[in-house]
């Protein structure tokens, strides 16, 4: 029965810490090393004018609204004394600045950091029109016949009887009308309707009406091809129609199906435009650039704008003074672990169980090399005064106040006079837990009472190969990062110690001592 409570406990341990160290890494994003960095981009929209004397300022500028393809890390808005208002619906969002009364040149900026979203399989084999099937949700109602211009109605008529042959479908159809609109040779007539039509600003928003005449849904979307370094005077357009079950994105230059890479959608429908009001010698441009930002800061940012709150109560929302703390404490139990490995498997005797893990701690202050030496030299020290202190036939409390007031005093000695000598590594000498060193010289000299000196030295060695076992696990940066953004996987650490608890069978020191045995 004890076993199988053993069992249970430690395969309950482990599923909870690895569950959750899964389930922060697939949800939540968090990164499994502490190098790994993202690609951020930023986009800046600057509005710049000058203002009419004694005229009031409103602007009205399109905002992107929850991109496909995309996340929005972070928003920032710059603009100084205006009013500044957000407004959002199933069409997209707008920021509305005004102002009373403004003199002299202008400026207003929208800047957004994003993100490109990982997508799963199924919809990376068809990336350009898994970003445009999200734009809208319900179906939409067959367009009016427009009333075309009595000039233009036969060319219009013509150029979609023409489309009606040469396709199969609405979208075929469609990519045949924008391909007779682009063609590099037109007729007379095409010519006729291109001079009414083809307007930068407008040219995708005319094709929709001429494709209302065959009675086809169709809806303009503007956005930014992400490209570093580069500017744009204004958001590029695309057409959507819809074939009867969703949307599809065509190219209004070649009809192209598609949106291009790395293209983030800005704009739904056109029902939402830059305008300004009470200004003149008006301005607009866009500028996009590109940054390195930390996996883990971006995963908990999606994570609140995903309503994951676990992230919440993470070592992250410490001061930074106490996640320092707690990136050294988290270490111990793996510290911990070293010893009862060397322990219970090596066979390796220390003095007590967490002098070497406390000296281990030392040790990443005082850099290795010199924590040995400061560490024996105090030690060696130490013994001298100690069998000094055993002719003085004290009693055992007042003998360990004795020794621990000696060490002390050593340490603080010693490090005045490395400090004179120019040795500045001696100053360190204080991060020893002093207690535990008076224990360990007290434990050392009934040791060496008691078994001989060859115990004693067997045993201080033990515990500073243990030490410094633990130094070299405890001081892997990798770890450090690990056990502090998932320290969860203590739970881990725990249900192995539980296991080797248990563990009653040969170490490999008594395996080294009677190997002439197994020989036989």
């Amino acid at each position: 029965m004890r076993k199988l409570h053993l069992s249970l406990l430690t395969l309950l341990l482990c599923v909870t810490g690895l569950g959750l160290a899964y389930y922060k890494v697939t949800v939540i994003g968090l990164p499994l090393t502490a190098s790994e960095q993202a690609l951020v981009w930023n986009i800046e929209a600057s509005v710049s004018f000058r203002a009419k004397p004694d005229s009031s300022i409103k602007v009205t500028l399109p905002l992107p609204l929850d991109p496909p393809g995309f996340t929005i890390l972070s928003e920032d808005f710059m603009s100084a004394n205006y009013g500044l208002a957000i407004e959002q619906d199933e069409n997209g969002r707008v920021a509305l600045w005004a102002k009373r009364r403004a003199q002299g040149k202008q400026l207003l900026l929208f800047r957004a950091a994003l993100i490109e979203v990982k997508e799963s399989s199924a919809a990376s084999d068809d990336k350009s029109t898994s970003k445009s099937a999200a734009t809208t949700s319900s179906t939409p109602a067959f367009p009016v016949v427009p009333q075309y211009p009595p000039k233009l109605l036969p060319v219009i008529e013509g150029l979609l009887d023409k489309a009606r042959q040469q396709s199969a479908d609405t979208v075929s159809f469609s990519q045949r009308v924008i391909e007779e609109l682009n063609s590099t040779s037109p007729t007379l007539e095409l010519k006729t309707l291109l001079q009414q039509i083809d307007r930068p600003r407008e040219f995708a928003k005319n094709i929709g009406w001429i494709l209302a005449g065959a009675r086809i849904p169709s809806q303009v979307i503007r956005g930014l091809r992400l490209e570093e370094g580069k500017e744009y005077s204004e958001l590029e357009s695309f057409l959507q129609v819809y074939d009867g079950t969703r949307w599809r994105t065509l190219n209004i230059r070649n009809g192209q199906e598609g949106l291009p890479e790395n293209f983030v959608l800005w704009q739904l429908n056109s029902s939402k435009n830059f305008v300004i009001e009470g200004a003149r010698e008006y301005s607009i441009k866009y500028s996009v650039g590109k940054t390195l930002r930390e996996v883990i800061d971006i995963a908990e940012i999606t994570s609140t704008q995903k309503g994951l709150h676990l992230m919440e109560f993470s070592l992250h929302s410490l001061p930074v003074h106490s996640q320092n703390v707690y990136k050294v404490l988290l270490m111990v139990p793996l510290g911990a672990l070293m010893v009862v490995l060397m322990r219970n498997l090596v066979g390796i005797k220390t003095f007590g169980t967490f002098m070497p893990v406390l000296i281990a701690l030392a040790f990443r202050e005082t850099e290795l090399l010199w924590g040995l030496i400061l560490f024996s030299l105090i030690i060696g020290i130490g013994l001298l005064l100690r069998a000094y202190v055993e002719q003085l036939r004290l009693l055992l409390v007042p003998r360990l106040a004795a020794v621990l007031t000696m060490v002390v005093l050593l340490m603080a000695g010693t490090s005045v006079v490395m400090h004179k000598l120019g040795l500045e590594m001696g100053l360190s000498v204080a991060l020893f837990p002093m207690v535990i060193m008076a224990m360990t010289i007290e434990r050392m000299s009934l040791i060496w009472e008691e078994a001989g000196p060859a115990e004693a030295f067997k045993q201080v060695f033990g515990s500073l190969l243990v030490a410094v076992a633990g130094y070299l696990v405890m001081n892997i940066d990798e770890l450090q990062y690990m056990f502090f953004v998932f320290p969860e996987l203590l739970l881990v650490v725990l249900a192995v110690i539980i296991l080797l608890g248990r563990y009653s069978g040969y170490r490999l020191t008594e395996l080294w001592r009677f190997r002439a045995l197994a020989k036989r």
